[in-house]
């Protein structure tokens, strides 16, 4: 029994093969279509097409990793200049902070300006705590 199971399988697997060795043939007729059959025309040029072509390898596996490198090591680099960056934030806004809280609890602050210092006055006071605090909300939260 399970030789002629065998039997039936191989029979059938080798009537498959020969019918996918089919020959096709492909022509152009006097209008310009393009035909495709298996028996080649009377009376015209036929290409025989080859229909037992090899499927195309997948590609190298080779390539894969040393793309895939190439974007770790790319993705690597923006990691540390986006944390860069970040360090360089925080740092302004520390400093930001600090400035905020000395022109808040000190009235007579001074800047130097060309080698000298001055005073500010109230509303020069006033104008830099408003003109920190917005630096501070667009660049800080």
């Amino acid at each position: 029994m399970r030789w002629m199971i065998l039997a039936a399988t191989l029979t059938l697997a080798s009537g498959s093969a020969t019918a996918q060795a089919a020959q096709i043939y492909k022509w152009v007729d006097a209008q310009g279509v393009t035909h495709f059959d298996a028996q080649p025309p009377a009376g015209q040029p036929a290409q025989e097409l080859d229909t037992q072509k090899p499927v195309a390898p997948p590609p190298s596996a080779h390539s894969r990793p040393e793309s895939a490198q190439e974007q770790l090591d790319v993705d690597a680099k923006v990691r540390r200049q986006v944390a860069a960056q970040e360090a360089k934030r925080k740092d302004y806004c520390a400093t930001q902070r600090t400035n905020l809280a000395q022109l808040q609890n000190n009235p007579r602050v001074r800047q130097e300006v060309n080698g000298e210092f001055r005073r500010f006055t109230e509303p020069e006071r006033q104008a830099r705590i408003a003109q920190v605090k917005k630096s501070l909300d667009d660049t800080c939260n």
